[in-house]
């Protein structure tokens, strides 16, 4: 059977010449930023890899298929028409099916981008467990989704307002290693520094891809891991960061959230809160980490085959 997902000429005659390729979702334009803002950022990123020599790999699902590299066109139309849904893995077949256009998720942008056979996936943060998952089972798909999709994916941790020590537990559980560049301290997405410690990091880009050619040599499945702290001069302050998360699990205890809904709840009191400023570290965290991506790519391509 004749597969539905699409590639883009250029995306495949780049991974075909082994030229460096990055793949980038679409849900931070869909639904994680505000228009205009959404769609400057979305070009941004892309303009910023072809500088330095890389092929962007946007993906989304267009009137049911699924896309790897979409066009500036595509793009926009995702980031501006109502009705765009946010696609995880579970959704594709069925946004396929009945022709639905959406945002991917980190899960579903790395499972089409292995597809396309792109090795390098940036986004801004993983999901991961969540806070009461004992009882709630509340887990992103992203986590499993990484124990079995071979690509690099460079983030900047999990979202602080997420269980982080559970989170790393089932990364570990998973198989999928979780490398530092140039900290050996998990990051908070919005903070560099977690708490947490994890095992592995790397110096350099180069480093990075050696570990992603030894797992392929290897003929292991899973994804590694790359974890980027946001700037320092871009973090939000840890005791502001600590003081109004706090507030934030307060305010959803007093107020009775709980399950899928606590996230969104804490998402906007940290938003609100913040003055706004939780989005722009939201914008720093994806520019860096959609640059080392490139910068790792760019190694890969480098490396004999």
């Amino acid at each position: 059977m004749k597969p539905l997902i699409q590639v883009s000429q250029q995306v495949h005659d780049a991974v075909a010449g082994g030229r460096p390729v990055v793949a980038l979702e679409s849900t931070i334009f869909t639904h994680g930023l505000t228009p205009p803002r959404n769609l400057e950022v979305a070009f941004e990123v892309e303009r910023n890899l072809r500088d330095a020599g890389v092929v962007p790999a946007t993906v989304g699902v267009v009137g049911g298929i699924p896309t790897v590299g979409l066009s500036d066109g595509q793009i926009a139309a995702l980031g501006t028409e109502p009705g765009v849904e946010k696609l995880g893995v579970r959704d594709l077949p069925v946004a396929a099916a009945k022709g639905i256009s959406g945002g991917t998720t980190v899960a579903s942008t790395a499972v089409l981008a292995h597809h396309a056979g792109v090795r390098v996936f940036a986004t801004g943060g993983l999901g991961g467990v969540h806070r009461g998952a004992a009882s709630t089972f509340d887990e992103s798909a992203d986590l499993t989704t990484l124990a079995s999709v071979p690509v690099l994916v460079v983030s900047a941790g999990v979202k602080s307002i997420l269980d982080i020590p559970a989170s790393l537990e089932r990364l570990e559980t998973l198989g999928v290693p979780v490398v530092g560049y140039r900290t050996r301290r998990f990051p908070g997405f919005y903070v560099r520094d977690s708490g947490c410690t994890i095992d592995y990091s790397v110096e350099s880009p180069a480093e990075a891809a050696a570990i992603v050619d030894a797992r392929d040599r290897l003929g292991s499945k899973y994804a590694v891991l790359l974890v980027n702290p946001v700037p320092e001069r871009a973090q939000l302050d840890p005791e502001l960061h600590d003081r109004v998360l706090h507030e934030a699990e307060q305010a959803a205890a007093a107020a009775g959230v709980t399950g899928k809904a606590t996230t969104p709840f804490l998402l906007d009191h940290l938003h609100r809160a913040s003055g706004g400023r939780s989005l722009d570290v939201n914008v720093a965290v994806y520019r860096a980490n959609v640059a080392l991506g490139g910068a790792v790519a760019v190694e890969l391509a480098a490396r004999p085959t």
